[in-house]
């Protein structure tokens, strides 16, 4: 998946906000390590989402969401 790709509306439900971050995840106990998700975050929500996720243990990487002109 490319950074075009990816919707940039922040993933925390209800929320529209335009996405600055972007946070690759998966599930370890369906998932091989091929096989990732990705969720994006406005400023507000990235660490809400990450504890969302690191809570159930499941490895993740966050990084700033690239700006394609």
């Amino acid at each position: 998946m490319t950074e075009d790709d990816v919707d940039r509306t922040c993933s925390r439900a209800g929320c529209r906000a335009s996405a600055n971050w972007r946070i690759d995840w998966r599930n370890p106990k369906i998932h091989g390590p091929e096989r990732r998700k990705t969720w994006v975050a406005c400023d507000e929500h990235v660490d809400y989402l990450r504890s969302f996720l690191a809570a159930r243990d499941f490895p993740l990487d966050v990084s700033t969401l690239e700006v394609v002109p």
